[in-house]
């Protein structure tokens, strides 16, 4: 972990997309709790269901969210590049990580401390309503981001599904395979 003071944080925090136009007596009091922390390549820097004791703005580097609860190895849902959040986990009970966060290169981070920073909002109305509006913009573009990579998904499944139905290619595949058709769209 890097030591930086507290004066030197105030222009990282308000550089970062998230909190670009954060109130000044917000970026001060955000800077108690925060810190600029490095983590090398293939680091964690959360786990899946561990609880979420920080919050991230990414600042340098790329993080790779994953899961592995469904299956025997990590599937990696989303990657983060430097401007993006880390984490709304720490701010819904129960403070849980719902994916595993990698370090794909070496990574930099401003780690904000989630009890300072509920605390803060709790105390600070402003700056908690603040805080769930950006976190509320995060999730969205999310669930959108995870929406569409759904349809693309279903739309692949169909078009195989599709060729191998109607095409002579299709059929002649089905024919020399024995199982559902499935089975080659997994491979």
């Amino acid at each position: 972990m890097t030591t930086t003071s507290r004066q030197d944080l105030i222009p990282l925090i308000a550089q970062h997309p998230f909190s670009a136009d954060l109130a000044a007596s917000h970026l001060i009091q955000l800077t108690e709790g925060t810190a600029l922390t490095q983590f090398a390549l293939g680091k964690y820097l959360a786990h899946e269901d561990e609880r979420a004791e920080f919050f991230c703005l990414v600042v340098k580097g790329i993080v790779a969210l994953e899961t592995g609860q469904a299956v025997d190895h990590a599937i990696a849902v989303q990657s983060l590049e430097p401007g993006e959040v880390l984490g709304w986990s720490w701010f819904v009970a129960p403070h849980r990580w719902g994916f595993d966060a990698r370090a794909i290169e070496e990574v930099q981070v401003l780690a904000f401390n989630a009890e300072y920073l509920r605390r803060l909002c709790e105390n600070d109305h402003e700056l908690g309503y603040q805080m769930l509006n950006r976190l509320v913009q995060v999730t969205t573009a999310r669930l959108i981001a995870t929406r569409r990579q759904l349809v693309e998904n279903t739309r692949v499944l169909y078009n195989a599904d599709h060729l191998a139905t109607t095409s002579n290619f299709g059929k002649q595949i089905v024919h020399y395979i024995s199982g559902p058709i499935s089975i080659l769209v997994c491979l």
